[in-house]
């Protein structure tokens, strides 16, 4: 059972998904700073100062919350737009990195199209379609 599991973790196939998901979060991470701290600030200043991670609707509570913390510590439940939009903006830069990732990787990798027969298989083929006929 070892040796099968063993077998099973040192295949290329686990430690390329390893390599991937470790790479993944570090790029994550990279995308949240990015729409976080570089993409939504001059965003939320064009839109009048509006700061998407507190823009959110209060559905449950008492009173009118200035922030998004201010209101969960309260208990108040929220609708986060706002969060969920730095979400969806993180999703589409991700999915847009990895696309183009894949595209390029693409132009290097050569599809190998079918070899035809080679001289010896045509000939063989043709002495036992002749037998066939004999």
């Amino acid at each position: 059972m070892w040796t099968e599991f063993r077998d099973f973790i040192t295949r290329g196939n686990i430690v390329d998904l390893a390599i991937g998901i470790i790479l993944g979060t570090a790029f994550t991470g990279i995308v949240t700073s990015l729409v976080s701290d570089v993409l939504m600030p001059p965003l939320g200043l064009l839109l009048g100062g509006l700061d998407f991670s507190d823009f959110f609707f209060t559905l449950k509570g008492d009173g009118t919350f200035n922030s998004l913390a201010a209101a969960k510590a309260a208990g108040a439940v929220t609708l986060n737009i706002g969060l969920f939009a730095n979400a969806v903006i993180r999703f589409l830069i991700i999915s847009a990195a990895i696309f183009f990732l894949i595209k390029q990787l693409n132009r290097f990798v050569k599809v190998n199209a079918p070899a035809g027969p080679t001289k010896s298989e045509v000939l063989l083929t043709e002495i036992r379609d002749l037998l066939k006929k004999n």
